[in-house]
């Protein structure tokens, strides 16, 4: 929200002293999020004066038009002759009122103003365009053309307000109130201790029966509307300077007089406004859902099939608008050039509608707008009858109008919201002691009715508390523009900002002693740091995804990743749902950098994954001004889905690079499974890796991640190559390599007590061996094998060589050569053990793998 210092002293009495940069900080100080000031035309320096365009003549001779102009500006250059000035631009013509900057004026940008030749003429100042002067847009596209009534010579500077202060303040979805100017002059006006005038303090007609006839059919969605008529406008009417230049200071483009008067007062009191051409709306104006299959071609010229949630205005054609997002194109207001084609009578809406669904509409359309930003953050539905008279007056002033007697109003009856809160909870939420008079005194600041007991306090004149049953509490009536105060912690939170949150007392808390980070935790760390040692980057991504990755990455129809928890209002509406596993995420962050010429690429994150539960739970509302109970909390975590920690990593390019020590090598499937034993091994958990086939994954260099828990092998992952297919679609390098598991499991099977190394005192025996086996046996399968057979003197194994050669071996053949290391604990082994528990493993693989001793 931009917020003119001089529209906001309308408002509030500040000091002539008063900056802008005061004024943030007090604003600040009541917890408001000013970001920036901006000091509009701090660089600009006159003289920038009123002209008459006396005189145009066109240059021949040059690429682009050029217009050789007279300008009358009056006795402001000295001389009271015309200004002789060069301009390209088009959309002026002789006798239009312009803005003229006179040689020695200095323009933002620290652009001068000279005499000068161009064009074979001596050019005496410059015809300005609101571009040129940092005035924002305002739909001309050129140069600024001033009403005809404006005076020649005038101080263009004072005329169009180029010199003010704007804060720009960014709105949180709690303070929906303060995207409006009122909003954020009753918070000035709080801040500084001086009284607000609320614009909204009008004097409204009751509602008649001679109003537009409106009919309200979903009193839920739409629980208050107004209509006005306005008839006999001034096709003439154009909006005035001072209205058109509000419009710009707050961010906002000028179109047409009734559309910036709604727009006006929407940006004045908060409440979004539209305005239809009575003459094109055909019957009563309704609010319904739409039908399945209605259409309705918007504001901004784009058709849009409704969804039966879509809240719209109807009339008894069909819709006419999307309620509290865009009005449609069959009804819009015509002020145009053609004074013949301008709207003359026009029916005013003030509505209020429930924010949810005005929220969903605009995201199922992709249509923000200024209207739904203040609906879904809470508009004061009490305002809505002011909004309408306030643009009914305005209309009446500014295009002549006449204001029909009727008024239509259609409210659906609702309560005041009411609270009950101990007089001394502020004190208990901040840790300090403000008194009963202090919190009844902010509540009333921010427009709460307080009433309260009076039995151990005086209360003081005027203050508005009353006997409340001898409690020690109070009863605070929230005013109707402050939807998200609900609860007492709500109130707590408005005396406490406004006391300052920089009073609040800083204490440390104290631990207790003796705790330290989980065992999880410092699994978690020593992982990280273990991959990071290894070469990776850590890429922590956001826990969203789309669900059609899941197509991408080639996963069975009945896979349970497919199982997703979906969000009901996501940040991205094309990527609504929680991740099951975390290799989308860490793809996406590849491709990414890939496209960015970083293409050596290893990146690893350990985050949790959501799996949802065979039943869906509400999840209860858990307390914030005590601890909850342990009920409570289990309700809680039952509601949820459950949420395992995996650890991924991704590869592409060079493993190894080139260099003086050598070639280098690109990364493969090994580097991913070694990424996993590298887990494992911080984990303390013996890891099984065997051929496995799964989703993403190339079923011929795919490694399935598996351990023992009670007996019973689970499967906690998968390592390997990604199949070329998913490298295609998901535009991934050639050979991009992957690895997840499953941590939670994996450290459930773990033992992370450290572990020396033992140290024999005795030598060890090496048995060397080379196994010819079919192509299709996995390497793994060999392995357990050999270390069942050998027993319990075998020490290590080690894979060492793979060799393929057709000539030699046989086709569909291969040999893989074992290291066996072999030692005794309590004495030097013999040659002929050692033998012997080489042969007996050699005897056991081929047994279960058809292994036969290479040569």
């Amino acid at each position: 929200m931009r917020v003119p210092l001089s529209w906001l002293r309308e408002y509030v009495d500040l000091p002539a002293t008063e900056t802008g940069r005061d004024v943030q900080a007090k604003l600040i100080s009541a917890g408001l999020e000013v970001e920036t000031v901006d000091h509009l035309g701090a660089d600009l320096k006159g003289p920038l004066v009123v002209g008459r365009v006396a005189t145009i003549e066109e240059l021949e001779g040059f690429k682009k038009p050029i217009r050789f102009c007279t300008v009358d500006v009056g006795e402001a250059n000295g001389t009271g002759e015309p200004q002789e000035i060069i301009c390209g631009a088009r959309n002026f013509a002789v006798g239009d009122k312009v803005v003229v900057a006179l040689p020695g004026a200095v323009l933002p940008g620290d652009f001068q103003i000279a005499e000068r030749k161009t064009y074979g003429r001596v050019s005496r100042g410059m015809i300005c365009s609101s571009d040129e002067l940092d005035m924002g847009d305002d739909g001309s596209k050129g140069i600024i053309v001033l009403p005809p009534e404006t005076e020649i010579g005038k101080d263009a500077v004072e005329l169009l307000e180029l010199v003010d202060e704007v804060l720009d303040i960014a709105v949180t979805p709690d303070r929906g109130y303060c995207l409006s100017m009122r909003g954020v002059a009753r918070e000035t006006a709080i801040a500084y201790g001086l009284p607000l005038r609320d614009p909204a303090l009008l004097d409204v007609p009751g509602p008649n029966a001679f109003g537009y006839p409106v009919k309200v059919s979903d009193p839920v969605g739409c629980d208050r509307f107004t209509a006005r008529t306005v008839t006999g406008l001034s096709p003439e009417a154009r909006s005035p300077i001072w209205l058109k230049r509000r419009l710009q200071k707050v961010g906002m483009r000028p179109i047409s007089l009734a559309v910036d008067v709604t727009n006006y007062v929407m940006m004045e009191l908060g409440q979004p406004l539209h305005a239809y051409d009575r003459n094109l709306v055909q019957g009563t104006i309704g609010v319904r859902r739409a039908e399945p299959g209605e259409k309705l071609t918007t504001l901004d010229g784009v058709q849009r099939t409704l969804d039966p949630e879509d809240l719209v205005i109807t009339d008894e054609r069909g819709p006419i608008g999307l309620a509290g997002v865009m009005g449609g194109a069959n009804t819009e207001i015509a002020d145009h050039d053609a004074t013949e084609n301008a709207s003359t009578d026009v029916v005013i809406e003030a509505a209020h509608f429930d924010a949810v669904s005005v929220a969903r509409t605009a995201r199922r359309h992709r249509l923000s707008s200024e209207a739904s930003r203040r609906f879904e953050r809470g508009v004061d539905p009490q305002a809505a009858a002011a909004a309408a008279q306030r643009t009914v007056d305005l209309l009446v002033l500014l295009a002549g109008g006449t204001a029909e007697a009727g008024v239509t109003e259609v409210v659906a009856p609702t309560a005041p919201r009411t609270l009950t809160i101990p007089v001394d909870h502020p004190d208990r939420v901040a840790g300090v002691a403000y008194g009963r008079e202090t919190v009844v005194r902010r509540l009333q600041e921010v427009g709460c009715d307080v009433v309260g007991n009076t039995a151990a306090w005086n209360a003081p004149s005027g203050s508005g508390v009353r006997e409340a049953g001898g409690k020690d509490e109070l009863i605070v009536t929230v005013p109707s523009w402050r939807p998200d105060l609900t609860d007492p912690n709500d109130l707590a939170e408005e005396v406490i900002r406004l006391e300052g949150y920089e009073n609040l007392p800083s204490t440390l808390p104290r631990p207790p002693a003796g705790r330290g980070l989980t065992g999880r935790q410092r699994l978690h760390r020593r992982i990280g740091r273990a991959l990071a040692g290894a070469g990776y980057v850590e890429a922590p991504n956001y826990p969203f995804i789309a669900e059609q990755v899941f197509d991408q990455l080639g996963l069975d129809a009945d896979d349970p990743a497919r199982r997703v928890v979906k969000l009901t209002n996501p940040l991205s509406d094309e990527e609504p749902a929680l991740r099951t596993s975390l290799l989308p995420g860490l793809l996406g962050a590849l491709r990414r950098n890939d496209g960015r010429g970083s293409h050596d690429l290893a990146l690893f994150e350990t985050g949790l994954v959501f799996l949802p539960g065979e039943e869906q739970r509400t999840a209860v509302r858990l307390p914030v001004d005590r601890r909850p109970t342990d009920e409570e909390l289990a309700g809680l975590n039952a509601a949820l889905p459950e949420q395992p920690r995996h650890v991924a990593v991704v590869l592409a390019g060079a493993r190894e690079q080139a260099g003086w020590w050598g070639k280098g090598r690109p990364a493969d499937w090994a580097d991913a499974v070694e990424a996993a034993r590298t887990v494992a091994r911080e984990a303390g958990a013996e890891l099984v890796v065997r051929k496995g086939r799964y989703g993403p994954w190339h079923p011929g260099r795919c490694a399935e991640l598996v351990v023992t828990a009670d007996g019973t092998e689970q499967v906690i992952g998968h390592a390997g190559e990604l199949h070329p297919g998913v490298l295609k679609t998901l535009g991934l390098p050639a050979r991009t390599c992957a690895m997840e598991l499953d941590l939670d499991a994996l450290e459930q099977v773990g033992d992370d007590t450290p572990q020396a190394p033992g140290i024999s005192t005795f030598p060890v025996a090496t048995q060397d061996v080379a196994l010819v086996v079919d192509a299709s046996v996995p390497a793994s399968d060999v392995e357990t094998a050999l270390r069942e057979g050998a027993g319990e003197l075998l020490e290590s194994i080690r894979l060492f060589d793979v060799y393929e050669n057709a000539e030699q071996l046989g086709e569909g053949r291969k040999s893989l050569a074992y290291a066996l290391r072999f030692r005794a604990g309590d004495r030097t082994l013999t040659v002929d053990e050692a033998s012997a528990a080489r042969e007996s493993a050699v005897a056991l693989a081929g047994e279960r793998t058809g292994a036969v001793l290479r040569g």
